[in-house]
């Protein structure tokens, strides 16, 4: 009997193995059509990143400098292309092991991450980061030119807008740690001024130094905050309601 059951183990593990790597090729392949499609637009992508810091020329001090950016900017263009196929995919693979209430919930969350990263990667591109690029150039001067070099600039602008994009997840976090008991809706509030304060400093260092671009950057992150909070206290307005 044991060793029925071991042999059904077994089993069980190679065809869940099997079906991700069938996943996982799905994927890569995916990846490997819009990251190739991407490489043939690879001049537009890169006057798009250009675009929010204004008149700059960027140089390359190396030979194949200019061909390696080329490369992964095609592979960060291919990645958010194909990021529905891998969204579909992992739901996919997933789905079956999850009871029906954890499958109502999964997909609306999901829905809600990309949407969010989404809104946090177009906030960053329209508002904060060419107001965080003036900042930086204001240092220049007649002997002071600021040269960017494509390697350097084009990771500093993709590792900004990620950030940003990560940031916007807070209220999702915030209902996750709500759900699991970490946080509460009074702790959130208690803290609330020592959060403000950190908001307003990293609004402040990242932007010229006036308060209206300091309360563009620092008003959303705000709102983020609090939205948080509103969805701590639904879910614990609704685990009081269950134990009714």
């Amino acid at each position: 009997m044991t060793s029925v059951t071991d042999e059904s183990r077994t089993m069980s593990i190679i065809r869940h193995l099997e079906e991700l790597r069938k996943r996982l090729i799905i994927c890569l392949v995916a990846l490997a059509i819009t990251a190739t499609a991407g490489f043939f637009y690879v001049d537009e992508i890169r006057v798009l990143l250009v675009k929010p810091a204004g008149p700059i020329e960027l140089i390359y001090i190396t030979p194949p400098e200019a061909l390696m950016v080329n490369i992964r900017l095609a592979i960060l263009a291919g990645i958010m292309v194909a990021m529905p196929v891998f969204v579909y995919q992992l739901l996919a693979f997933i789905m079956p092991a999850l009871y029906k209430n954890e499958k109502k919930l999964l997909v609306p969350v999901v829905f809600a991450m990309i949407l969010m990263f989404i809104t946090g990667i177009l906030f960053a591109y329209r508002v904060a980061f060419p107001f965080a690029i003036a900042f930086f150039l204001k240092f220049a001067s007649d002997d002071l030119i600021p040269l960017f070099t494509i390697t350097q600039y084009t990771s500093f602008i993709t590792q900004f807008l990620l950030t940003f994009g990560l940031v916007f997840q807070l209220p999702l976090l915030f209902l996750f740690l709500g759900l699991i008991n970490v946080v509460t809706a009074p702790l959130l509030r208690r803290i609330r001024k020592y959060v403000m304060l950190v908001i307003l400093i990293g609004a402040a260092i990242i932007t010229p130094p006036d308060v209206v671009s300091q309360l563009m950057i620092a008003a959303p992150l705000w709102v983020l905050y609090e939205v948080g909070i509103l969805l701590v206290m639904l879910v614990q307005f609704r685990r009081k309601k269950k134990k009714q």
